[in-house]
């Protein structure tokens, strides 16, 4: 009787016990690149190595251990030199499968209205590429398998944030977060977001973000008609939005299409003859014939108006030497959309919090710059932090963290700016000012040094 009578309260202590609030140095939200490589930054730093870290993401990453594909995935990202010797540096590139990974040092680019063209060569800057294209399942199983090797980095995956809440024991203004995950609660030193977009750490924080949307962009992952050894990405600039196709291995490729809703949605919907049929257009044909073949909604009638329209254009547009190699196939249910978005948040700190990558801004993927804003952000908050630590000050301070933020939110600012102008400044159709554009890409294209300073300044 005495053993039944007591299990109702035993069962309440257990329950008190297991959501005892625990303390944490960093706790990070979200699993993606930018939380991970922070963890890692931290954990194998001589004077962060110490400190308790914990990462927290509600997805299932053990399907990153399972991920043994056979095609090339449709979320890829590209690597700027600087980022991947970060990786390097916090030993995380070791574990990344790199027979999955393309460099290119060729970037072809140009005006779809005027042909006006402006290329960029790795020679020209002394790197041994302009980038590398690398599978976000790679890159973030790659930094997860380095952060597993730490014993002070605590993994919950599976582990919906449930809420946010600011300690009462904490002076006025500099509570320390208590997160509430199922199962645990921690009180935090300092609390990274590192959460996406729609970042609750920000919400929780109560900084504001503002930006506007742009269109819909598509991806796609493709195989050319063979292997293309030059490793060449391309770009056309389109008044709908910039069409861009990037090198993979073994003749694949990536293709990102921004470009108006009513676009992104027929192309996800037409066949895949079509579809690619579509694509070969869209690096080949005249904007006013992209405009008529989008305007039907049979994908026999496209496929049969491009072939027409291309049995016109010249060879050189064809042989794949002023244009990309012809697309031949789509992998299965590769094609997906996504919106376009420019969101800038107006602080990247609060005491007790630090926002990083998306949680902080997105921009749009014309300059392939995303991912590597955020892995910048994580360089500059783990050196702040490291310094902190050796000084023996508060890593969660408002005084450490705005370091950070002013380190930073110049930088990301002034990109965002310039990406968002080259996306409004080429949907211009108008020839005037198609004129001036043009004018202003050729001569560019013959000054190397210019080309090298933008090449250096985009590869950080």
């Amino acid at each position: 009787m005495l053993r039944i009578g007591f299990q109702p309260a035993f069962r309440c202590l257990a329950r008190h016990y297991s959501t005892a609030i625990k303390d944490i140095d960093v706790a990070i939200v979200g699993a993606g690149p930018a939380g991970l490589s922070l963890a890692a930054s931290l954990a194998c730093h001589p004077a962060t190595e110490h400190l308790k870290l914990m990462v927290v993401d509600g997805a299932d990453l053990s399907q990153l251990d399972k991920w043994a594909p056979t095609s090339f995935d449709n979320r890829v990202v590209s690597l700027t030199p600087n980022t991947r010797q970060h990786l390097i540096d916090i030993g995380a590139w070791t574990h990344i499968d790199s027979l999955r990974v393309q460099d290119y040092n060729e970037m072809r680019v140009w005006d779809g209205q005027s042909n006006a063209r402006l290329n960029f060569d790795s020679d020209d800057v002394d790197q041994d590429a302009i980038a590398y294209m690398i599978e976000l399942k790679n890159l973030q199983r790659g930094i997860l398998n380095r952060v597993r090797e730490f014993p002070s980095v605590q993994i919950f995956d599976n582990s919906k944030l449930e809420s946010i809440k600011p300690s009462r024991n904490g002076w006025p203004g500099d509570e320390w977060p208590i997160i509430h995950i199922p199962g645990h609660a921690f009180r935090a030193r300092l609390l990274v977001g590192a959460d996406g977009a729609n970042s609750p750490v920000r919400h929780y924080a109560g900084i504001e973000s503002t930006g506007w949307d742009y269109g819909m962009g598509l991806v796609a992952s493709l195989r050319l008609e063979y292997d293309d050894l030059s490793a060449i990405a391309w770009q056309r600039f389109l008044p709908t939005g910039p069409l861009a196709m990037l090198p993979m291995p073994d003749g694949h490729a990536s293709l990102v299409w921004s470009t108006t809703a009513a676009n992104a949605n027929l192309l996800k919907s037409v066949s895949d003859e079509a579809f690619i049929a579509l694509v070969n257009a869209g690096f080949r044909l005249e904007p006013v014939d992209l405009a008529y073949l989008f305007s039907l909604t049979d994908s026999d009638q496209i496929v049969d108006e491009v072939s027409w329209r291309l049995s016109t254009v010249c060879d050189g547009l064809v042989d794949g030497t002023d244009v990309p190699l012809p697309v031949v196939h789509v992998e299965h249910k590769s094609r997906a959309g996504f919106p376009l978005k420019l969101r800038h948040a107006d602080r990247y700190s609060a005491p007790r919090i630090a926002l990083v990558g998306d949680a902080a801004h997105t921009t749009h993927p014309l300059a392939g710059q995303g991912l590597n804003m955020g892995q910048g952000d994580v360089q500059s908050l783990a050196t702040v932090l490291q310094k902190a630590a050796e000084l023996g000050q508060d890593i969660g301070s408002q005084l450490v963290l705005d370091q950070y933020w002013g380190d930073r939110y110049i930088v990301n600012n002034a990109l965002l700016g310039v990406i968002d102008k080259l996306e409004k400044l080429y949907s211009v159709s108008a020839w005037p000012v198609v004129a001036a554009r043009s004018w202003g890409l050729e001569i560019l294209n013959e000054i190397t040094p210019l080309k090298r300073f933008l090449m250096k300044q985009a590869s950080k």
